[in-house]
């Protein structure tokens, strides 16, 4: 299991702030998470994963105990 968490509007479309799902790669975490919440589904698209930090790509694979983030894109002035 990884722990998930969410920022700003993905927390929102989630209705949560963390959850634990199952590890896997970047492109099934994405899958898994849109099941889970379909309102994600329009904002994930957006978002950056961060697993302990580094960004995860498609093909990434999230290792069991990781925390992944979910990051919106910020704006800032």
């Amino acid at each position: 299991m990884i722990t998930v968490r969410y920022f700003a509007a993905a927390a929102e479309a989630a209705g949560r702030d963390a959850e634990q799902v199952p590890a896997g790669t970047g492109e099934a975490l994405r899958a898994a998470l849109v099941t889970r919440h379909p309102a994600l589904e329009p904002i994930l698209g957006r978002c950056a994963l961060l697993a302990d930090g580094r960004r995860v790509e498609p093909s990434d694979q999230v290792a069991p105990g990781a925390t992944l983030d979910v990051l919106p894109p910020f704006a800032g002035g």
